[in-house]
């Protein structure tokens, strides 16, 4: 296997999972992106729009699979362009440029099939990263907060053709904020101001809730969605009660300080089985 490294702590994560199951694997780093840490550990380096340079590493090593981890800039249209424009049609790019993230990093993984290289995700290769069902802390949801969760399910999945984001902030029947692609910290941001007046520093309303899913369709193996502490930090400064995710769709960075962060601040996080359809467990 060969654990392809961006940004952030996950591919740290990732590493130590495969290490903890006895998994053999190389370390591809991508150079501005990949940690010291993973740089350190990495067999080769290379750059994110190289892809001749990428798909001669992988050939030369042969892996049985590539697990992509971390995450990396959305290179600009003419970048794209220009990297790619030996393998791939210029117009066929402009399209897929055009398209949302999940275009883009579709496109990526078709790729590297093409060329005889099966792509396994996160939740795949280390599934005690991602979230279990239920309340994972001190703290649950209540009456007012369920009722947001609800919605925050509905609205996702609706949006989920629009590929707009993952998350959503809502109180009751009503949404505040939309995730789009500035991504959850920054939708967190935008919700502080609409929901805590005036100017962010309000009171929030009861039952405020960040909601995060994957969407439907989404291919979880380059898009996964994650909380970690920040997460749990920023939304309680949004006002929310409490954090929902999709329950095996949802990488929780740093279980233990997540869930640490949002008991000692008072929010809940909550797993949620999305195919029982029965709502999170209070």
């Amino acid at each position: 296997m060969v654990l392809v490294a961006g940004a952030g702590h996950l591919p740290e994560l990732v590493a130590a999972s495969l290490d903890r199951a006895g998994r053999p694997f190389r370390v591809l780093a991508i150079r501005g992106f990949a940690e010291r840490a993973m740089r350190r550990r990495a067999e080769a380096t290379v750059d994110l729009l190289d892809i001749a340079g990428i798909l001669s590493v992988l050939e030369a090593w042969g892996p049985a699979c590539v697990i992509p981890a971390g995450g990396v800039s959305r290179p600009n249209p003419a970048a794209i362009l220009n990297a790619a424009a030996a393998l791939r049609n210029r117009d066929a790019l402009r399209a897929i440029s055009a398209g949302g993230d999940d275009r883009l990093l579709r496109s990526a993984l078709l790729l590297l099939e093409e060329h005889g290289h099966g792509v396994m995700g996160v939740h795949e290769v280390a599934p005690d990263l991602l979230s279990p069902e239920g309340v994972l802390g001190l703290h649950a949801p209540d009456a007012a907060s369920r009722e947001s969760i609800e919605t925050g399910q509905a609205l996702l999945s609706t949006l989920s053709r629009y590929d707009v984001g993952q998350a959503t902030v809502v109180v009751g029947q009503r949404a505040l904020a939309i995730e789009g692609p500035e991504g959850t910290d920054r939708m967190l941001s935008r919700a502080r101001g609409l929901g805590r007046r005036p100017f962010g520093y309000g009171n929030a309303q009861p039952g405020t809730v960040l909601v995060k899913c994957a969407k439907i369709g989404q291919d979880l193996r380059v898009d996964l969605p994650a909380i970690g502490p920040r997460t749990v930090v920023n939304a309680a400064a949004a006002g929310c009660a409490g954090v929902a995710v999709q329950a095996g769709h949802t990488l929780i960075i740093d279980r233990q300080a997540t869930i640490a962060a949002a008991d000692r601040i008072g929010l809940f996080v909550v797993g949620l089985n999305l195919d029982a359809r029965t709502g999170p467990d209070a």
